[in-house]
């Protein structure tokens, strides 16, 4: 069977590149024909641009692999092919729009654009995508003979693509999504499926530790090599595609007939767990990416790591993600979460004496020590503990000595201090390099004190604050199948709540109320919305509005009635 049966999108896709790009030198009126699509759907797309002045405005320009992304990402399939069908419609394509999008990887809903916004991109930018650089150059790449000329003159567009700020790996899914029959993608699930499910080491001279031109295709010549082989689990990058993305237990296209063979018995099965900003981004997290790389960044760097902030800010959702990321995989043995609370001891999270079956007294390890030496004897291998409600109980009793072995520039054998509680003579104890520490930090808990300063020192701090705005609205829209008039009423209602919070002088900003509190679970169809948040203030928010307004009950109750007047 050949690849259009078994991918019947790839016309398509292939047809919307070539007539995308015959507006190359009228790009206003394409950008006019993207901007009736909302209108004519009655949804929104991500068209916002921002001026160095802070206002906001509509885009004026755009890129064809901006446009692309608009059908390719975190949507339902039924709303992808709307907008497909729309854009199709100006593009006068005849084909119809796919309504499978099988092996198509997509890019995250908070980095849709392939350029920045105006106020932090350089004039080019969008020119660089366009024309006489990549777009252009990877149709006709597609369409050329294989020769050195065609290979420079690919790679020196494909190289000042990659300088353009915001592109990163989104512009290999660019390749792929306009000739899926020439190109790889490289998101995250792809190149963990290439380099741990087929043995391929990927090299990365680019920008930001990345592919260069010459390195991306090298790799598709070796692929290429691979897929005439007979035996090799996957023979198309489109089936390469279906098989990374299949992998990916909460996303991804279903399998393809056949499907694809297993990797070899010597190599361990860890890619069918593979994670990445994102894997957290499509998982509904509502932060910019960029600040999750950074935040994924100082874990890595610190080792250790709390998140803190008001309640409802999903630290316990994100520190388990990050756990992940960090990982690099979706392995639940590999993460141990554990809670602090009053009574939580040193003997309790490192190692104490504990009553045995005879009566007698064993000395045995805690999670923390368990989760070291577990860490230690996989040193090819990253784990992470993650601590809840770290300052609930008294952080540097619980760790005892652990605190100093914490510090990254520690976590060598050299720095190895002997416990409280020793197994045998002379032994001595340090964490590896391949454990992080994540801990949540509830900030508006009035009933327990602040952290010293020697666990701070240890470890990287991060505010999460309630996040609302349109990624939120899509999210909940697309999940839940809320109407995007009553997620705007609902992000009005709390965000005015939290300015009421964050200006009461008894309370602040960290008494703010989460998203958490009126984001549905993925997947949850919401069949009465107002009903929903009728139930969520009166069940969740209203008694928190009732403790912290508990000496005045009048302002508490008026609050609540702002929140559900109209509904």
């Amino acid at each position: 069977m050949d690849l259009q049966n078994r991918f019947p999108w790839i016309t398509f896709y292939e047809e919307v590149a070539d007539n995308l790009l015959l507006f190359k030198d009228n790009r206003e009126k394409l950008v006019a024909a993207v901007h009736r699509i909302p209108e004519k759907l009655g949804t929104s797309l991500p068209l916002k641009d921002q001026f160095i002045d802070g206002t906001k405005g509509p885009l004026e320009d755009i890129c064809p692999f901006t446009i692309l992304a608009l059908f390719n990402r975190g949507l339902t399939e039924a709303n992808r092919t709307k907008i497909a069908a729309e854009l199709a419609k100006f593009l006068n394509i005849k084909i119809e729009p796919p309504n499978s999008f099988r092996s198509i990887p997509t890019a995250n809903n908070q980095r849709t654009w392939f350029f920045s916004y105006h106020k932090n991109r350089q004039p080019d930018d969008i020119n660089t995508l366009w024309q006489i650089q990549i777009f252009e150059q990877a149709i006709r790449f597609s369409a050329s003979e294989d020769s050195p000329d065609t290979r420079n003159t690919f790679v020196e567009a494909y190289d000042k693509a990659s300088q353009v700020k915001g592109v990163g790996w989104n512009l290999t899914m660019g390749f792929y999504w306009i000739r899926p029959r020439t190109f790889t993608p490289l998101d995250g699930n792809s190149r963990n499926y290439i380099e741990q499910s087929l043995d391929i080491a990927i090299s990365y001279n680019g920008a930001k530790r990345r592919c260069s031109g010459q390195d991306y295709l090298n790799l598709l010549d070796i692929l290429g090599k691979k897929f005439r082989e007979e035996s090799y689990p996957v023979h198309s990058f489109p089936e390469l595609s279906s098989a990374a993305w299949e992998k990916d237990s909460t996303k991804g296209p279903k399998p393809v007939t056949p499907p694809p063979q297993p990797p070899p018995p010597q190599v361990r099965e860890t890619a069918s767990l593979s994670y990445s900003i994102d894997n957290i981004v499509n998982d509904g997290c509502f932060l910019e990416w960029e600040k999750l790389e950074t935040i994924l960044q100082r874990l890595r760097d610190k080792k250790n790591l709390i998140l803190q902030g008001p309640p409802g800010t999903g630290k316990t959702w994100l520190a388990k993600k990050l756990a992940f990321a960090a990982i690099g995989e979706r392995d639940k043995d590999k993460i141990r979460p554990v809670q602090f609370h009053p009574n939580l001891s040193y003997e309790d999270f490192v190692r104490g004496w504990r009553p045995s079956g005879d009566g007698k007294l064993d000395l045995i390890n805690g999670p923390f020590l368990q989760m070291i030496n577990t860490a230690k004897d996989d040193p090819k291998s990253k784990y992470a503990i993650i601590i809840e409600e770290i300052n609930r109980g008294n952080p540097a009793q619980i760790f005892g000595e652990m605190l100093t072995l914490l510090e990254s520039d520690k976590r060598n054998k050299a720095e190895a201090l002997e416990l409280s509680y020793r197994k045998r003579e002379g032994e001595r104890v340090y964490i590896p390099e391949n454990l992080y520490v994540i801990g949540t930090m509830n900030v508006a808990d009035r009933s327990i004190a602040m952290v010293d300063f020697a666990l701070r020192r240890r470890f990287a701090f991060v505010d999460l604050e309630p996040v609302f705005g349109s990624v939120w609205r899509d999210w909940v829209h697309d999940q839940c199948e809320i109407g995007e008039e009553i997620l705007s009423q609902v992000e009005e209602r709390m965000n005015a709540l939290n300015k009421q919070i964050a200006e009461d002088s008894n309370l602040g900003a960290q008494f703010k109320i989460g998203h958490s509190y009126v984001t549905p679970p993925p997947g949850h169809t919401i069949s009465d919305p107002n009903e929903w948040f009728i139930q969520v203030v009166e069940t969740e928010i209203s008694p928190l509005l009732d403790e912290y307004w508990f000496d005045a009950p009048d302002t508490a109750q008026e609050a609540k009635k702002q929140l559900l007047e109209g509904f």
